[in-house]
């Protein structure tokens, strides 16, 4: 019995041999590694690849997605947007379109009426560079001739609201008509011979408007009175810018004015209120007297009389 409680105990050691297989967690790790790095490049292409625009439309979806496509505007419910949808009608697949909006038609239409705009302003640069052009040519033809040049004190020649405006005035010593009467005198019959051979230099309309002062006739205004006279001057003016070699065709209005537009409002009898002016109409003011829906304005004279007024002091002075 003493025997058995002094029995060694003996330990067994198991050594396993080197070498065996590790198993394939490697592979999985370095696939899931693979995989992330080709998401990231892929994300890094996408960025590079999409538009400021379309980067923020994503942005404000994935933001607030429901507000975006309830309420609609620039993030996912813009049509040009990557994300599709979005807008007040959620059935749509090519993003959103306000209610009775055609974007494609508005961006033409846009498009259209800025050429149109360009077309037009380059147009008005062109008649007025012809206007100012016409003007030159009627100052250098008077300048050039010692019977006309005389009378440049009297001829007031500007660029108007309405287009070229030649008036010719009268002087106290040097009427354009005889009094009361509608022929021209002869000096007058000169200037409008040689204006009328200037003006089809330009494809411009011309309107014509004679002028009295309000020196009134014995009779009144029952008979023959400044009204029929402004009338009859501006029709013999018309005839002689004819004979002078102007096209019939481009003149549209010719009427007398009596004494109802004063050059000089403060002297009514004064003789540079009668006169006779032509406009040679810009584009804008043929078409609103074609159409009978405005007129020319001759009413604004002020430029003139400053003009007048230069004039004179430029005569004097030399």
């Amino acid at each position: 019995m003493a025997d058995e409680g002094l029995r060694p105990i003996i330990v067994k050691k198991i050594k396993k041999g080197g070498g065996g297989h590790h198993g394939g967690a490697w592979k999985i790790a370095y696939a899931d590694f693979v995989t992330a790095m080709m998401a990231f490049f892929l994300l890094m292409w996408l960025l590079g690849s999409t538009t400021k625009g379309d980067l923020q439309g994503i942005a404000d979806y994935f933001k607030t997605p429901l507000k975006v496509a309830m309420s609609g505007g620039s993030g996912s419910g813009d049509s040009s947007s990557v994300v599709q949808g979005g807008g007040k009608d959620l059935t749509r697949k090519d993003g959103q379109v306000k209610k009775g909006d055609d974007p494609a038609l508005k961006k033409t239409y846009n498009l259209q009426a800025a050429h149109l705009k360009e077309a037009k302003q380059e147009l008005e640069k062109m008649e007025i560079a012809r206007l100012r052009g016409l003007k030159e040519k009627i100052e250098a033809a008077i300048d050039a001739r010692p019977l006309l040049r005389q009378f440049k004190n009297q001829l007031l020649i500007d660029i108007s609201t309405e287009g070229l405006r030649i008036q010719i005035v009268d002087e106290q010593n040097r009427p354009m008509f005889a009094l009361a009467r509608a022929e021209p005198q002869p000096y007058t019959r000169e200037i409008l011979l040689e204006i009328g051979r200037a003006l089809n230099d330009v494809p411009n309309k011309v309107s014509l408007s004679g002028h009295t002062d309000s020196t009134p006739y014995a009779n009144g205004e029952k008979g023959y009175s400044n009204w029929e006279l402004s009338a009859d001057r501006a029709n013999a003016a018309r005839r002689v810018l004819v004979a002078g070699g102007m096209d019939e065709s481009k003149l549209v209005r010719v009427v007398g004015l009596s004494s109802a537009v004063l050059f000089d409002k403060e002297n009514p009898t004064n003789p540079v209120n009668r006169r006779i002016s032509i406009i040679v109409m810009n584009k804008k003011t043929e078409e609103a007297v074609l159409k009978d829906a405005g007129s020319v304005d001759v009413s604004n004279e002020a430029e003139a009389k400053k003009e007048i007024a230069a004039a004179g002091a430029r005569e004097a002075s030399r």
